[in-house]
């Protein structure tokens, strides 16, 4: 069993990879001091796939210790959830639909878990493409890979087209590993999708790169398969075509970025709109953080600006 050390002080948790190298690092105790937030952040970091034992040591942990608050969880949503489910007293609706969690948190002796994807992948999409760009075009979306981040993004789509919102009239999911695509698809029947979908095993990056060729124009590209961030290289070989007027949204922020890098490389010649995952970090951790400490964080609007302003200039200092 891993032993953590009890926390001297109120801490919150932000479960990953490579933590340290997080700009949150930074960020929350800058955050800290403007939301009046009297606590500390450390990383925990796993290998992707790790053991299951190993995550329900960590959660086992923060569920017993005092000045342990909550956690922030990327990368091992799913896994990190099918090893602790059963210490989990309560978990929302987005989670039971997912299986995975994004933010775990406490209320008295209760843990709870949320999925906080499809919310915060939603703000984050707003701010990209206005309300009504679907509907205007011929567009459909291509995401590349098949985990947690994609599901809260068909989601969110999917509950929007439900409503009779707009929408992209298609989407393409593409993964490297068959039992997400059919984890996926699985969800998506259980959902009765909205939203016409397919699901694409590409055996190499040319395949990858022709399923992006064949898109519409005005379609958006997403790489949520943590290629760049969590493993070198990208979803796609620097021989990939994008479509005129495409929008490329690489879900990271951080690492050697070159989905990122592939689609600047095409932006001016392709007319192209070219996204990193900067807002969505925003939106993902204030909406944990805000859950974790029980505390009211705006999502839009002058306060969440400077919130934004704020994590600019604490990750460059």
């Amino acid at each position: 069993m891993t032993a953590y050390p009890p926390a001297p002080v109120p801490t919150m948790y932000f479960i990953g990879v490579t933590t340290g190298q997080s700009s949150i690092m930074k960020v929350f105790p800058a955050w800290a001091r403007e939301l009046g937030i009297d606590a500390v952040i450390r990383g925990i970091d796993f290998v992707p796939g790790d053991e299951p034992r190993r995550y329900r040591d960590a959660v086992t942990f923060i569920k017993a210790d005092p000045n342990s608050k909550g956690a922030l969880v990327t990368t091992h949503k799913m896994n990190l959830l099918k090893a602790s489910r059963d210490l989990f007293d309560w978990l929302d609706p987005h989670a039971e639909t997912l299986g995975e969690i994004s933010s775990i948190s406490k209320r008295g002796t209760a843990l709870r878990g949320h999925a906080k994807d499809p919310i915060t992948v939603g703000h984050a999409l707003e701010a990209i493409v206005a309300d009504g760009y679907w509907r205007g075009t011929v567009a459909e979306l291509l995401v590349l890979g098949a985990g947690g981040s994609s599901l809260a993004l068909t989601l969110y789509l999917h509950n929007r087209a439900k409503a009779g919102l707009d929408a992209p009239r298609r989407i393409v999911i593409t993964d490297r590993a068959a039992h997400r695509l059919e984890e996926m698809r699985g969800i998506h029947a259980r959902l009765g999708f909205a939203i016409p979908a397919d699901y694409v095993l590409p055996a190499c990056t040319a395949e990858a790169d022709r399923a992006v060729a064949s898109l519409p124009p005005g379609s958006m590209i997403v790489n949520a398969t943590g290629l760049g961030k969590d493993g070198p290289g990208s979803p796609l070989s620097d021989d990939v075509r994008f479509p005129e007027r495409s929008i490329a949204w690489e879900f990271n922020y951080r690492g050697d970025l070159v989905f990122l890098k592939q689609a600047k490389a095409q932006s001016v010649a392709r007319s192209m709109t070219v996204e990193d995952g900067w807002v969505y970090f925003i939106h993902g951790w204030t909406r944990v953080i805000a859950e974790v400490f029980d505390i009211d964080i705006p999502a839009h609007g002058p306060g969440f600006d400077r919130l934004s302003q704020i994590a600019r200039d604490a990750s460059r200092s």
